[in-house]
């Protein structure tokens, strides 16, 4: 008897910055995702809504159902594309683990924590993971210049809880620091303004397949851009090598330390780690717990280093979900 094909929700858009990247990562999950095996819908955050893109439908939210020639339609799984809020600060995983949906990713409190640049420094600090010197500044708060100046310049300002490089400015001096801090306050409620690291920049994926945590081939990013803004990331102005010509020794210590990263912060699903190499040591950028899937984005050019296709990978994502899946008491 053949096996009845699983119904997965690709959950897209949103209501922010990053809405663009997350259409197109959507996309390429579509394309991607076996049609033998699943049922696809892509369904996109409009507002408050959410609406199926092939028919228009709004779904029911309260069982995010689908109602499609009078017919109920529920879902076996959410697969999350949806970058930034709610997806990845965690908001709308504690609405699908109430409804009992499996979804893709890490919980709703990891998703939280890692969306959080400050915080996640916070806790990984103690583990002597290397990293930029950084301070928090929330809105309507004083800046201390002399605190700040103390870091040295140049430095970077961006927002806390935000990608995809939207906000983001480096600062040559104290007197582009109110200009900086503005620009990254459209997109959040707090800045970040962290010690500028001069090194070469890359990037490692790591996921589950069942109980196994693999790491992922490293990307290697080479831009002459002032640093790797959305330009370098989605609109060719940067050169990524996968997997990274670096030495053999570099590669281990990459891919350990994003082993370690990941484990520490219980994540679950694909994940990236970001990472700035100077003198020989890798120093840890920021995690991403919904990487981009775009054509060009790094997660695919890793999966194709590794000599996977991109369907076995993520079946092997959706295969972790639902063995991981426990119903809410």
């Amino acid at each position: 008897m053949k096996a009845e094909k699983l119904n997965i929700a690709i959950l897209t858009g949103g209501n922010v910055a990053e809405r663009g990247v997350s259409l197109k990562s959507a996309k390429t999950v579509e394309k991607y995702l076996n049609s033998h095996k699943y049922n696809r819908y892509l369904i996109e955050l409009n507002g408050k809504q959410f609406i199926e893109q092939a028919t228009g439908v709004q779904l029911d939210m309260n069982d995010f159902s689908l109602l499609i020639n009078k017919k109920k339609l529920t879902f076996d799984l959410v697969f999350l594309m949806l970058h930034g809020h709610p997806a990845e600060s965690g908001s709308i995983l504690g609405y699908f683990e109430l409804l009992g949906i499996p979804c893709t990713g890490c919980d709703h409190f990891v998703s939280a924590l890692t969306f959080n640049k400050q915080r996640t420094k916070d806790f990984l600090r103690p583990y002597g993971i290397p990293m930029a010197d950084s301070r928090l500044l929330r809105r309507g708060q004083p800046i201390d210049v002399d605190d700040i100046k103390s870091m040295g310049f140049p430095l970077f300002v961006k927002p806390n809880k935000n990608g995809s490089s939207y906000g983001i400015t480096k600062v040559p001096d104290e007197n582009c620091i109110q200009t900086s801090t503005k620009k990254a306050f459209q997109f959040d409620d707090e800045v970040i303004i962290e010690q500028f690291m001069e090194g070469q920049e890359f990037s490692n994926g790591i996921f589950r397949k069942g109980k196994e945590v693999i790491v992922m081939p490293i990307t290697e990013i080479r831009t002459e851009n002032e640093f790797f803004d959305y330009s370098a990331k989605y609109e060719n102005e940067s050169e990524e090598i996968t997997p990274a010509e670096i030495s053999d020794a570099l590669t281990l210590q990459c891919q350990h330390r994003t082993k370690e990263i990941y484990e520490l912060l219980n994540c679950k699903g694909m994940c990236r780690v970001d990472y700035i190499l100077i003198d020989g040591i890798f120093h840890f950028l920021e995690i991403n717990t919904i990487p981009g899937m775009t054509e060009q984005s790094f997660i695919p050019q890793q999966v194709a280093a590794m000599g996977w296709e991109l369907s076995d990978f993520l079946d092997a994502i959706i295969e972790e979900t639902l063995g991981n899946f426990q119903i809410p008491i």
